[in-house]
């Protein structure tokens, strides 16, 4: 919430006047006309990311996190993401490559762009000169090359993997968001056949809270489980044959027409 001299916040156990929040230092307790006590802070980006509205379903916090670690997403790095959803991530990528980084958003649906850009504009209390979002198709739209990371959240990513290749500068790093495990495998597919990559790593994330108190140490019986997978893999350079994979796939693994060739 935004804090204003007249406001109150509401809640089921009484009502909070802005006017003893305003002035006072992060972490400090207030207490509602119920009688109940609450501590007030400034919201961090995971809290904005999972509260703010949507057009798409939001990449989660934990997925945020691992795309920007994996994917190496440095102060200064030119980002493309293609699928912009509800702005999410965007949040965690224009962070990431700080001001002297860019970020370039693709969108194919309009509403999806309008919610976007005014869920980023909010959190960041305005239009961003390191943003640039355009509605339109990535493999259409895309005219930029020399591009340091790639983000793909999107149902097809493999139709892009061409396009990002193109634009992708030797040593940039693709990644890919996806939620089901025929979108996984087909990607990886079309990344190692297409013969500019690196071998792909696919993996996803589950996060389990714990229990803490005194010696009473024990999981959570919840945890925030299966939300999406990732795969990465690096550009190499231009004419560049990749290594033989080491490792030989288990008999059977791409269908009848493998195993009848391997008899």
């Amino acid at each position: 919430m935004t804090l204003k001299e007249d406001g109150v916040f509401h809640t089921h156990k009484g009502g909070i006047p802005h006017s003893e929040l305003i002035g006072q230092p992060e972490g400090s307790v207030v207490r509602s006309s119920g009688g109940t006590q609450y501590l007030a802070f400034r919201h961090l980006l995971q809290d904005y990311t999972l509260s703010m509205p949507r057009g798409a379903a939001v990449i989660y916090p934990k997925d945020s996190a691992q795309i920007v670690a994996m994917a190496d997403i440095f102060p200064g790095a030119r980002v493309v993401e293609a699928g912009v959803g509800s702005g999410a991530l965007t949040c965690f990528l224009l962070r990431a490559v700080g001001s002297e980084g860019t970020v370039t958003s693709y969108e194919r649906r309009e509403d999806f762009a309008e919610v976007a850009t005014k869920n980023v504009e909010k959190f960041y209390g305005g239009p961003m000169d390191q943003w640039r979002l355009v509605v339109g198709d990535f493999v259409e739209a895309l005219d930029e090359s020399d591009v340091d990371r790639i983000i793909l959240d999107m149902l097809a990513p493999w139709e892009c993997v061409d396009a990002a290749a193109k634009a992708l500068t030797p040593g940039g790093v693709i990644c890919c968001y996806v939620a089901t495990t025929t979108q996984l495998s087909r990607t990886v597919e079309t990344l190692r056949e297409h013969g500019s990559f690196t071998e792909p790593h696919a993996w996803e994330t589950l996060v389990r809270d714990w229990h803490v108190e005194g010696l009473a140490v024990r999981p959570d019986h919840r945890m925030v489980g299966h939300t999406g997978f990732l795969v990465t893999a690096r550009r190499m350079a231009d004419g560049v044959t990749p290594p033989p994979r080491r490792r030989r796939p288990a008999k059977g693994a791409h269908g009848e027409e493998s195993s009848s060739s391997t008899r």
